[in-house]
């Protein structure tokens, strides 16, 4: 007797399983948020300011490699800049 369950319902079952795990995880996160912000609120809102302003240059170094300033590959030509009025 094999008891052997086919390839396709094993890797059905491991992706709900993970599905699960991952809901339970996001779940447990959001409690910690919550009880982290409700008990240390008057520690951490004096330095909001602050990360604001850490925000600003730290998007600019993780987020300015969309912009492609300069990074152009040999024999590419520049794109042309077309308007709304379509010049």
């Amino acid at each position: 007797m094999n008891n052997q369950m086919p390839q396709q319902e094993t890797s059905h079952e491991a992706h709900r399983t993970l599905s699960r795990s991952r809901w339970v995880l996001i779940g447990f996160l959001i409690v910690i948020a919550y009880f982290l912000f409700t008990e240390h609120r008057a520690h951490v809102i004096p330095y909001l300011p602050f990360l604001l302003f850490a925000a600003c240059p730290l998007m600019h170094l993780f987020m300015h490699h969309g912009h492609h300033h300069g990074h152009r590959h040999s024999g590419e030509r520049p794109s042309r800049r077309v308007d709304g009025k379509g010049e």
